[in-house]
């Protein structure tokens, strides 16, 4: 009796589809369009760049070669120096407590308004609103006369942290962000929490605020750079050395007794590093989610 073996099928290896010149024309023209964007990323780090070098050069150079410095001249004099002169760790505490204050005002008042403003029905509702958007366009100079006189004269707060931190208490932006959030969310959610007999209360803190993270992300990221760069009002307010933010201090310094220094140009330099340098990690620490939070709203209207 023959026996038939069965053999399996050989399937025959499939040629890899070759790139047309369409396709590498489009790989081509994805690399030109990355030069524009490598060239504006350039012209953005270069002066965070110029900054740090010239702040670790024992000797000043304002000329080109001066960006490009020999590794042997550079020194952490400069920053000794500013340090010795306005107190980094003191100056820069200060800046911690005001930026703090000011955002830990921001989303107590702005998750309150912006709830009020998206789910209470009251008369006058949509007044408030524009009202509030209004003062997104108001430039902060035109209300420092006016806050001046009512903080420091009438409430008797000058020279002190809370004067410095009432005027940005209650961010709009950070309103306006916290209202189209909750805007999103699904009524059924609310209707049902109401119901069961929440309070408005209740249903904030324990069925929303849980889903706001996103949200509240977003505010702060975006209300944490004004504060710690405020100058001028923190300079109105504030005549103590002991309560001067860095960016007020780093200013008196400048005019007032940065002459005198062995290099001036450097001091100023490496406080103002020292300024820029949390904000550049919280940035870099939160940049992903601070993208996925912005590109949200933006996809949910």
């Amino acid at each position: 009796m023959a026996t038939v073996t069965a053999t399996e099928p050989t399937v025959a290896a499939r040629p890899e589809p070759a790139q047309t010149p369409e396709q590498g024309e489009h790989g081509w023209l994805r690399w030109v369009r990355l030069i524009p964007l490598f060239i504006g990323a350039l012209v953005f780090i270069l002066p965070f760049y110029y900054m740090v070098v010239s702040a670790l050069q024992k000797d000043p150079n304002p000329n080109i070669s001066g960006a490009f410095p020999n590794p042997n001249k550079l020194s952490l004099d400069n920053l000794v120096n500013i340090n010795n002169a306005i107190s980094l760790p003191r100056t820069l505490l200060n800046s911690g407590l005001f930026t703090g204050g000011v955002l830990l005002a921001t989303l107590v008042f702005g998750v309150l308004a912006g709830y009020a403003l998206a789910q209470l029905h009251f008369r006058g509702r949509q007044v408030v609103f524009y009202t509030m958007i209004l003062l997104l366009v108001m430039p902060f100079q035109l209300l420092i006369i006016p806050l001046y006189v009512l903080i420091a004269r009438n409430f008797g707060l000058a020279d002190t942290l809370l004067g410095m931190i009432l005027p940005f208490a209650i961010n709009p932006t950070a309103v306006f962000i916290f209202r189209q959030f909750f805007l999103q969310l699904p009524k059924d959610m609310f209707e049902a929490a109401r119901i069961d007999g929440a309070s408005e209360l209740t249903i904030l803190t324990r069925v929303v605020l849980p889903l706001t993270r996103p949200a509240i992300l977003t505010a702060l990221l975006i209300t944490f750079i004004g504060p710690w760069n405020e100058f001028l009002w923190p300079f109105l307010i504030t005549k103590k050395l002991s309560l001067q933010p860095l960016a007020v201090a780093l200013a008196n310094f400048i005019s007032t007794s940065a002459q005198r220094g062995p290099n001036p140009y450097g001091a100023i330099l490496a406080g103002a590093t020292v300024l820029a340098v949390p904000v550049i990690i919280l940035f870099l620490i939160f940049q992903r989610r601070f993208v996925e939070s912005s590109i949200g709203s933006a996809v949910k209207g």
